[in-house]
């Protein structure tokens, strides 16, 4: 999978934002962080998926379409939310079948955030408790099935003193092996 470091620079989240030149993180980097990801072509994928979900003991799918036709008047309010960092007391998967856009994911001592670009047959897995947030590209559109290990819940924490705390971001760090203290 192809990632860089997120330049930080002003401007729309749907570009690249990539350093000029570019800070490419490594494979073993994502690894570390807990990351897991899967290319897998979208015609003909359900038994590959079917595979990923039973291996992983993932049971339950929705079908999430982000963009102006998917979520109606809910659209801008959305893809707003998608982008303010936060987390998840569950893993986050998603099967991309089409469209394109960009995970970002905080790399953990660092607070660096890396960019991971998405489009149709990525698969990615975000740990439960691992701070991200998530854009379209320019093209404003994706489409996704979300995979969960129990009856779907889109609940994401806002990052805060709250969460830093929370026992699924303890259990992220303590699995990347980052001390948590007392």
């Amino acid at each position: 999978m192809h990632a860089y470091y997120f330049d930080n620079l002003p401007g729309d989240p749907r570009l690249p934002h990539d350093y000029v030149p570019s800070r490419p993180v490594s494979e073993e980097t994502l690894q570390k962080l807990g990351l897991k990801h899967w290319h897998i072509p979208v015609e003909g994928h359900e038994p590959t998926i079917d595979e990923v979900a039973r291996t992983h003991g993932y049971k339950y799918r929705d079908v999430i379409d982000v963009s102006k036709a998917g979520l109606g008047e809910a659209f801008e309010a959305n893809t707003k939310a998608f982008f303010d960092e936060h987390m998840h007391g569950h893993d986050e998967i998603r099967f991309i079948l089409d469209g394109s856009g960009f995970s970002d994911v905080r790399e953990t001592p660092t607070e660096a955030w890396i960019r991971l670009p998405l489009s149709a047959g990525d698969l990615l897995v975000i740990p439960a408790g691992m701070y991200h947030r998530f854009t379209l590209d320019e093209t404003d559109a994706i489409k996704a099935v979300l995979l969960f290990k129990e009856e779907p819940k889109r609940v994401a924490f806002s990052r805060g003193p709250e969460t830093d705390v929370s026992p699924s971001r303890k259990e992220y760090l303590e699995s990347i092996g980052v001390s948590v203290g007392a």
